[in-house]
């Protein structure tokens, strides 16, 4: 069980060549809790992934763990305090399942960087918990779409850290895959108190796996709650432009949002 933490973005803004990106954007996630960062295209969700994982610098506002300013630490201090699953693949196709997960217990090793029981051990463990026991010494370029994503969830599982930050852990991946990511991501939270930050487009998705919701626009917070709070067809209709019809799930207290077959595709306006 991790440390309970509390990771707060405080009026963060980031700018390219003087365009502003993300526009005071203001969070809280604790930990045992996940929260989805949902939006269009352009949003700034994977701006706002990189700025709090530490590669991208604010012209404003702090990123901080527990009243720590994680803007003051070095990328190893960081590193043990916030795990990222990025976007794209970014593994090494020769390496082996086993010394690709390694990889997360880097900010870990001392300073020879050799591997110790405990860092075998955790790994180990890891690859239990992903379902990649199997596949351990298999080369990342031998694996699917599927079980790299997957590799890429254990390498930041491995890193042990209080902080998870997910970003389109579901993209180009099927029914069976998505599910898959998602549940270990929610057992894992329930299991060792993570605190998580989750970027993903697909909203049935957000409404089964998140606790909270942040609907990001044009880089500003437009919405932020439980997710029947945040996911209606208002917000959903203004911030997509586009009419939804939203339905009851059959057995479980989410809504199932469907685009109108006949929607209009120009940005539809609410008086506020």
């Amino acid at each position: 069980m991790q440390v309970g933490v509390t990771l707060s973005l405080r009026s963060i803004r980031v700018a390219y060549n003087g365009k502003a990106v993300l526009k005071d954007v203001s969070l809280q996630i604790r930990s045992g809790e996940v929260l989805a960062l949902v939006g269009p295209n352009g949003a700034g969700k994977t701006t706002l992934i990189r700025t709090v994982s530490g590669i991208l610098t604010p012209t404003r506002g702090t990123v901080r763990v527990n009243e720590r300013d994680l803007g003051e630490l070095s990328p190893v201090e960081r590193a043990k305090f916030m795990a990222v699953v990025p976007q794209a693949r970014q593994l090494p196709p020769t390496f082996t399942v086993y010394q690709t997960v390694m990889l997360g217990r880097t900010p870990h090793m001392g300073w020879l960087g050799f591997p110790r029981k405990e860092d075998e051990e955790i790994v180990h463990q890891v690859l239990v918990r992903t379902q990649l026991e199997a596949l351990a010494h298999r080369r990342i370029g031998e694996l699917s779409g599927g079980e790299q994503q997957r590799v890429l969830l254990a390498r930041a599982l491995a890193q042990n850290t209080p902080i998870l930050l997910l970003d389109e852990p579901t993209a180009h991946l099927d029914l069976h895959h998505q599910a898959l990511i998602l549940k270990l991501m929610q057992q894992t939270v329930q299991e060792c108190g993570l605190a998580v930050l989750l970027a993903i487009h697909d909203l049935n998705l957000v409404s089964l796996y998140a606790d909270r919701v942040a609907l990001l626009v044009d880089g500003r917070l437009q919405r932020e709650g439980h997710p029947a709070q945040v996911l209606t067809k208002k917000e959903i209709e203004r911030a997509y432009g586009i009419e939804v019809d939203l339905l009851e799930h059959p057995r479980l207290s989410a809504p199932l949002i469907i685009p109108k077959s006949n929607a209009s595709t120009e940005r539809i306006a609410y008086v506020t």
